[in-house]
């Protein structure tokens, strides 16, 4: 009898009641973790650090900044600019959420862009509000403002779980249907990716009018964001099998979901939380979406050099695994 036979049959076999105990315990953990990953930036979220805009008398400036920082503390970092059209072009271009111009008849105007998400609009009105009632006359320009069909940004808000889903199980379906045949796993990922992208934005723009920019421009977006999750998990599952697949599951929906900032833009987030979630495909794909679907491509950069390198990286991972596993095939075929 050989050792190898002997040890299997001494080896004692795990108790019933052990395999229980390491299955609850097990499932307590990761429902845990999985609360904390998306409870834990919600309830830290807020303004902090906000780009805000400012222009007009320096005094009247000074003094409404002055009044930012007395009534919340550290919810903005104040920028000068010298008129009222730098404002409003610095918030077109996103360098800042939003601004506040005083004219020389002591008029405030206040501009903001709903398009880069709802809680700063909304923080912004209520500044607004609070000028009024210190007696000032004060107007609002929107000029990203979101549809009138979805004045919350519901369709955005969520957006954030179905793509990541839609990624990774894609990535699954793809691996398992075409297991030896990597390259095409790729051009069926990036041909579901597409798909996928403009069915979605019709859903959303000509279903529930979420988001009214190119239908052609968004789509590619969408779909360049769903490409990058599923391609990374596709690479993953093909170098690391099922591990590979877990691995990259766990990142997208548990990680890199709840840092994505899709439903109220990543600055919201608490810091450096949202930064790092736009350098993840998630939050880097909301991010594309609100450039091309409000601001006419403005801030569209980092997220396509983001969504790229992650699509280009599960390529070169399926790359490397066809390489490591072509010995071994031409092993067993001689």
């Amino acid at each position: 009898m050989s050792d190898t036979t002997l040890s299997s049959e001494t080896s004692p076999e795990r108790s019933p009641w052990a395999k229980i105990v390491v299955v609850v315990l097990g499932l307590c953990i990761a429902v845990s973790l999985m609360l904390l990953a998306f409870l834990t930036p919600s309830i830290n979220s807020g303004a902090e650090d906000l780009p805000l805009g400012v222009s007009g008398p320096e005094q009247v400036t000074g003094q409404i900044g002055g009044q930012l920082d007395e009534a919340q503390p550290g919810a903005f970092e104040v920028e000068q600019y010298d008129s009222a059209e730098a404002v409003t072009e610095a918030v077109q271009d996103r360098e800042v959420l939003g601004g506040i111009s005083v004219g020389d008849d002591g008029a405030v105007t206040i501009t903001v862009a709903s398009g880069a998400g709802t809680p700063y609009a909304s923080l912004l009105k209520g500044i607004g509000a609070g000028l009024t009632q210190a007696g000032m006359t004060v107007t609002y320009d929107d000029v990203a403002p979101l549809p009138q069909d979805d004045p919350q940004g519901l369709g955005l808000s969520a957006l954030g779980l179905p793509l990541a889903f839609g990624g990774m199980i894609s990535a699954a379906l793809l691996s398992t249907q075409l297991k030896r045949r990597p390259w095409h796993r790729i051009i069926g990922s990036l041909a579901a990716s597409v798909a996928v992208g403009f069915v979605v934005v019709a859903i959303l723009q000509f279903g529930f009018g979420s988001v009214d920019g190119n239908y052609v421009t968004t789509s590619l977006s969408l779909s360049l964001g769903m490409a990058a999750i599923s391609l990374f998990v596709l690479g993953m599952e093909s170098l690391l099998g099922f591990a590979g697949l877990g691995i990259g599951a766990v990142l997208m929906m548990f990680i890199a979901n709840p840092l994505s900032g899709m439903a109220t833009g990543w600055q919201w987030l608490p810091s450096p939380w949202g930064f790092i979630g736009q350098l993840l495909p998630p939050g880097a794909a909301g991010s594309l979406l609100r450039a091309d679907a409000f601001f006419d491509g403005r801030g569209a950069g980092l997220p396509i050099l983001v969504l790229t390198c992650w699509a280009v990286l599960g390529i070169v991972l399926v790359g490397l695994s066809t390489l490591r596993k072509k010995p071994v095939a031409e092993t067993v075929a001689a």
